[in-house]
């Protein structure tokens, strides 16, 4: 089943994927996958592994060319957008995070900012201000002069996710964020982007194996195994007869989230 909320009016897609077929070496990873995202809305994409999700993720984000297809980015066709610092991403891997990484919270934080500048990368006072905004907002001016490798897991995510939202990005990607983290940092990272979801009504896309804890806080849910399972409210999830011939009813509730 696939249920694909369409932009109307003030409500334009922030992001538009059509008819994408992805993959690696002329084997298609990703077949015919069309969806579009409504300014503010928060997507949990789950699936099995191999199933496309991070594929998927890297050609939005122009990492990885298409086989075939169209995608458009806040009104832009893919190959002519250049505003990337309009998008802030969370790539895989805290797991292989380097502990000696010499660079403290503040310092990493600055990087996001200068990422989005043209030559000569100059700091302004534009840009501390904006440092000093998402470190507050973040929760973590205090550890500002802390070695970032020195930090917890949650702390160092969190680090990064504020690296991610300094130029208050209008479309926040994120690839499995939490992989490396404990259930309890993992449930109050998902609280966190919720909140954040909310408060600056930023658009989320968010890469998760964890299929029954993100229920709780996105908006919808895409479920991808190469090509689109469910794509829709989580409302429209519960009660989709197609979902529970394939979860199973006990299994639909627990990613639902609304029983």
């Amino acid at each position: 089943m696939t249920s694909s909320p369409a932009p109307s009016g003030r409500d334009q897609a922030v992001l538009s994927v059509e008819h994408l077929t992805a993959g690696y070496h002329g084997t298609e990873v990703l077949k015919d996958i069309s969806f579009s995202v409504r300014a503010g809305d928060y997507i949990g994409i789950c699936g099995p592994n191999g199933s496309g999700k991070s594929t998927m993720i890297k050609v939005i984000l122009g990492l990885l060319p298409p086989l075939k297809g169209d995608i458009s980015i806040l009104g832009t066709p893919q190959g002519a957008f250049k505003e990337w610092e309009r998008i802030g991403y969370l790539p895989q891997g805290l797991q292989f995070f380097n502990p000696h990484f010499p660079a403290k919270v503040e310092e990493v934080i600055r990087l996001g900012r200068l990422s989005a500048k043209k030559f000569p990368k100059r700091f302004n006072r534009e840009d501390t201000l904006a440092v000093e905004r998402t470190m507050e907002w973040m929760g973590i001016s205090g550890i500002r002069g802390a070695m970032i490798g020195e930090l917890s897991g949650g702390l160092r995510q969190r680090v990064l996710l504020a690296r991610a939202l300094v130029n208050e990005p209008e479309l926040l990607v994120m690839d499995e964020p939490t992989t490396a983290l404990d259930p309890e940092t993992r449930e109050s990272f998902y609280k966190l982007i919720f909140e954040m979801n909310q408060e600056k009504k930023s658009t989320v896309l968010l890469v998760t194996h964890d299929t029954a804890t993100i229920g709780k806080y996105a908006s919808h849910l895409l479920y991808l195994d190469k090509k689109i399972i469910f794509y829709g409210s989580f409302d429209e999830f519960c009660t989709s007869p197609e979902m529970t011939g394939f979860f199973g009813e006990h299994g639909q509730h627990l990613v639902c989230h609304r029983h």
